[in-house]
Order: C-alpha cells, then sequence, then structure tokens
C-alpha cells in the first residue's frame, strides 16, 4: 500500500550541471539510489477560475495549500494515480493523498461528491474541493532521479530535470511531453527530512555555493504566464 502521509522539512536548491557534477561525485559516498530509480512525475495542478490559490502561495504566507493529481509516468485506467493536497506550514510540509484508478479521480474531481471510504484523507480532499471549487490548470512533469540516505532513510534527495507545462491535454494518460520551464542544463535539487540536515550534507552545500532558495514548479509556470499575458497586452 502506497504511503498516505506525510510530515518533514523540503529544502529546494537550483543547479546546473557544471555544480552537480563534482557535487554528487562527492554525495554518492552518503546516498543510494531508492527503490524507485530514475522515473518521471506526471501533474495536474487544480486552482480556482482566477487561480486564487498559486496567488496566495507565491506571497509567501504562513500557510498555504495545493492540490494535484499526481502520476509516475504516463497512465491507462486501470494505473494507479494519486489524489493529492500538500500544505505547508511554519516551513513543515503536509502531505496527504489517496490512490485511485485515473477515471475514478477524473470523475469524482468532475462530480465533486464525497469519496466512498475515504476515511479522514477522503474527508479533507471533500474539504477541500467543496471549497475552493477547483478546476484543472496546467499539465507539468519532469524526469526525476531520486536518492536516500545509506546511514539514515529517512533523508531523501532528489533531482528534477526537464521540468515541462502545457495548458492542453490535461490528462495524465496522454505521453509527457510540453515547453520546457527551465533552459536545458539547469534542475531542482530537494532535499527531504523529518529533522535537522546532517553535518555531512551541510558541508557539501557550503563546499559548493548550493543555497536553498524559493522555488514552486507551479509557481514558476503561472509567473511566466502572467509575464507573457502583460506582453501581449501592451
Amino acid at each position: 500500500m502506497a504511503q498516505e502521509t506525510f510530515k518533514r522539512y523540503e529544502k529546494k536548491y537550483i543547479l546546473d550541471e557544471d555544480t552537480f557534477t563534482p557535487f554528487f561525485e562527492e554525495l554518492r559516498q552518503y546516498i543510494k539510489a531508492d527503490e524507485y530509480g530514475d522515473y518521471t512525475i506526471c501533474n495536474v495542478y487544480y486552482d480556482t477560475p482566477l487561480y486564487e490559490l498559486i496567488h496566495r502561495s507565491i506571497a509567501k504566507p504562513f500557510y498555504k495549500e495545493k492540490r494535484r493529481l499526481r502520476s509516475y509516468g504516463k497512465v491507462g485506467e486501470a494505473d494507479p494515480v494519486f489524489l493529492e493536497i500538500k500544505k505547508k506550514s511554519d516551513g513543515v510540509v503536509y502531505k496527504r493523498r489517496k490512490q485511485m484508478p485515473l477515471p475514478v479521480a477524473m470523475a469524482y474531481t468532475k462530480a465533486k461528491s464525497p469519496l466512498k471510504d475515504g476515511g479522514q484523507i477522503g474527508r479533507e480532499l471533500d474539504w477541500f474541493l467543496q471549497r475552493y471549487q477547483v478546476e484543472p490548470k496546467v499539465y507539468i512533469a519532469y524526469d526525476r532521479q531520486a536518492f536516500k540516505g545509506i546511514e539514515d532513510d529517512r533523508l531523501r534527495i532528489t533531482f528534477d530535470r526537464r521540468i515541462r507545462y502545457r495548458e492542453d491535454r490535461l490528462d495524465l494518460a496522454q505521453e509527457t511531453d510540453g515547453t520546457l520551464l527551465m533552459e536545458e542544463g539547469w534542475m531542482v535539487m530537494e532535499i527531504k527530512i523529518p529533522g535537522s540536515v546532517p553535518f555531512w550534507l551541510a558541508r557539501l552545500l557550503s563546499k559548493y555555493k548550493i543555497y536553498p532558495t524559493s522555488f514552486s514548479k507551479y509557481g514558476t509556470y503561472y509567473k511566466q504566464k502572467l509575464l507573457k499575458e502583460r506582453k501581449n497586452v501592451r
């Protein structure tokens, strides 16, 4: 059974290949590939008609939340997808998700009727859907390499490349193509930990001058969308 709840600190970093290569050579002695290895993550992000959720999120409030439908690669009707709510409060990330077949997830979103036997997580999903009346807004996919700590496998480090989006075909059963959100050669590293960063990792980050940044894939897409719209108005 896939994990349904998460609570952890998440730090994000933007790296280019020139920084990644020597950094990873040292990092690899402390980490190993997780059970999933390399894979593609596909998301459909939901928001209100006026993009209220992401507009609030990029204002960096104390508390923020988002909703998405996620799959690991292109899926068929019998393959599982995850309905997720991701919340962040005072730097701590909380994620709740429910696994179900793609047709069930799509029907649930359209009908906005309560999940059957959804338990506490189902009630949270129901509440979110009823409160915000969200709709699909953008498809975002990326290719991920995932690792975990050798000494502590609760430490996860991921590298996301070729982050891409599209505003049509908002369907996880479609191909994973899209327009690049970042230039080739750049990636997002995420460090996910239940507590503080290990000393050896803090040392490596300092050595290679890799600093945390506030970055959201959906937020970056939204900012680029606004910029295009403003240019078109002029």
